[in-house]
């Protein structure tokens, strides 16, 4: 696969619509792109007027060992009854292959977008989570990564170094800033026990139905289980307080959680605010993304990184949440 390969150019519908043949699907609708820039995902309907997901991955990205990893552990929260969205196996295959590309096949789930404000929803989701954690801490991924500071600091600031968009008058202040920053996640970051995670789970990545629905599991890998909690967490501190009681009492019905971890919310905060730029740079020769994100390009974004620089250290040297005493 060649470099031009990452910006998709093949995935024409008239190629979509052979690579699915290909496996005995046949598209009737035309395909409905969905939110997605790490790879492509479209919906349709087939001759027999089923309603799908395509998602065609980004090349390079995964190997086909730890595509395959995720979607096991997907089938393990399926058998264990908890709501996700699982790749179809055709032929006793989910990773099917056309042409260079890798792609999988799902159902098409509906639901209304998850109320981060609604404390019945968050609850739902904290028990949810709970039970995912329970299935996955029975054993790590052995190909899929670990969260840890070379994947999210140190080879973004090499990434960052090695890129033309910080603008030159800004350069000495980002990276001067970026540094401190990166000593302070040094020493905040503590090892914590390692479990299969679903990685990204913002809301997002949440349908409600009767319910909560876990969607895009993509970003699946080994960490520590307050990573697929900290991200529901908006607002000032005791809002933050009082939804972290929420998820965790409904969470701890299923799974222990080891409150410890709490110091580990800004540290994976400082971690996500760095790898998520660098993943822009890294992806800016995709045609997708400066349409997506136009503002990346503006020096102002480049200034408001070093002064969120600044916030997240002092973030840092606060007092972590914790948890209100049950009395």
């Amino acid at each position: 696969m060649s470099e031009n390969a990452f910006n998709f150019d093949a995935l024409t519908p008239d190629f979509m619509w052979y690579a699915l043949e290909s496996i005995g699907i046949r598209a009737e609708s035309g395909f409905l792109p969905l939110n997605s820039y790490e790879n492509r995902v479209y919906q349709f309907v087939d001759e027999e007027k089923q309603r799908y997901v395509v998602k065609f991955y980004r090349p390079e990205r995964w190997s086909n060992e730890q595509i395959e990893e995720e979607h096991a552990f997907t089938q393990e929260l399926v058998e264990a009854d908890i709501p996700v969205a699982p790749p179809i196996s055709i032929a006793q295959q989910t990773l099917h292959h056309y042409q260079g590309y890798r792609f999988s096949l799902f159902a098409s789930v509906g639901g209304r977008q998850f109320e981060v404000d609604n404390f019945d929803q968050l609850e739902g989701v904290g028990r949810f989570l709970g039970r995912i954690h329970k299935v996955g801490e029975r054993t790590p991924f052995a190909h899929r990564p670990t969260i840890g500071l070379q994947e999210y600091l140190y080879q973004p600031r090499t990434l960052l170094q090695n890129s033309q968009f910080i603008p030159p008058h800004l350069e000495n202040a980002f990276f001067s800033d970026l540094d401190m920053l990166i000593r302070q996640l040094e020493q905040h970051w503590t090892q914590a026990p390692n479990i299969r995670l679903h990685g990204d789970c913002h809301p997002g990545n949440i349908l409600w139905r009767d319910g909560p629905m876990f969607v895009d599991l993509d970003d699946s890998r080994n960490g520590p289980a307050v990573q697929d909690i900290w991200m529901m967490l908006s607002g000032e501190r005791h809002e933050k307080i009082t939804q972290l009681d929420t998820i965790l009492e409904a969470y701890e019905e299923f799974c222990d959680f080891d409150s410890s971890q709490l110091k580990l919310i800004e540290p994976l905060r400082g971690l996500r605010m760095v790898h998520y730029m660098a993943w822009l740079a890294k992806r800016w020769h995709d045609p997708a993304f400066p349409i997506a994100f136009p503002w990346f390009g503006d020096p102002k974004y480049w200034e408001g990184q070093v002064l969120a620089f600044k916030e997240q250290i002092a973030a840092l040297n606060e007092s972590p949440l914790s948890l209100t005493p049950q009395w």
